[in-house]
């Protein structure tokens, strides 16, 4: 049967006042077998996760990649990024849920850039030997967010989750690359106008000029922070949110060609295919989903 990808929100399997949760993997597992959702299922979060292996070795998909999970592997999730597990389960972890403006609202502009430039990899190796120190943090968070004392709980659960990604970035086995705070925190700034304005602009000028910075200032902060020109990099993100909009299955192809800003249909299948090598059926039919419309 065709799969389609399904948009989960925080509150699906969450009922409570703090947009936050930990789980062990198995947990979510049971929990999710009990609403018979399977998670093997590619689907698509509204919300940011972080994935910490402690034991086994199994696999992830991500965004359509897949990702060798391993002890010591620290997975960060973005919203609206789309994943699924593997079954049957074969590694033993935490997840930890929350939605970003919880963490995010009313910390420090260093907090922020760390937290934000943790957020920014893919995936994090810190090694099975430097897991001890995620321990004490991790035991915390669990003891918290089931303690009924509501006095000070959300501060308590940003602080510590905080310390955690600290640990988490300070331990990293490959050193994240120093970037200077002004240039990411305007990369940052350029993903978020690309989400905002796609369906206007494919045009890395226009970008420029809406954050009124130079075309070369925005290409060579693109080259050195995600290794691609500006041009290339919108490319990629439109490239990536056509693929999960063709996955979800609730747009035909023509409306999927106009909600990512193109105006003519036959200049989106062209688009897909020049960095693909298929038409946009041709990915559905490979990955097991739906026809297009």
């Amino acid at each position: 049967m065709p799969r389609e990808i399904e948009n989960i929100i925080f509150s699906r399997f969450v009922n409570q006042e703090i947009p936050f949760e930990i789980l062990t993997i198995k947990e979510l597992y049971d929990r999710c077998k009990k609403s018979a959702y399977d998670l093997s299922n590619p689907h698509r979060i509204k919300f940011n996760a972080l994935i910490i292996i402690t034991k086994g070795n199994g696999k992830h998909i991500i965004d359509f990649k897949e990702q060798q999970l391993f002890p010591g592997l620290v997975i960060p999730l973005t919203k609206e990024q789309v994943h699924s597990f593997e079954k049957p389960l074969q590694v033993e972890g935490f997840v930890i849920s929350f939605e970003e403006h919880f963490i995010t609202q009313k910390i420090s502009e260093k907090e922020l850039f760390h937290f934000l430039q943790l957020f920014h990899n893919p995936a994090i190796l810190i090694g099975a030997e430097n897991l001890h120190v995620l321990t004490p943090l991790i035991n915390l968070l669990k003891n918290i967010n089931l303690d009924t004392n509501i006095n000070l709980k959300s501060e308590l659960i940003k602080t510590i989750l905080m310390a955690l990604l600290f640990q988490i970035k300070r331990h990293s086995v490959y050193q994240h690359e120093i970037f200077e705070s002004k240039r990411f925190k305007d990369f940052i700034t350029f993903k978020q106008l690309i989400t905002k304005n796609y369906q206007d602009s494919h045009n890395a000028n226009d970008y420029a000029k809406k954050m009124t910075v130079s075309y070369k200032y925005l290409n060579d902060i693109c080259k050195e922070i995600s290794k691609q020109t500006a041009k290339s990099f919108i490319d990629n993100w439109l490239l990536l949110e056509i693929k999960r909009n063709i996955s979800e299955n609730i747009h035909t192809s023509q409306e999927i060609a106009f909600k990512m800003g193109f105006k003519e249909p036959s200049n989106f299948i062209r688009f897909f295919k020049k960095f693909t090598g298929i038409t946009p059926n041709q990915f559905q039919k490979i990955n097991g989903f739906s026809s297009l419309g």
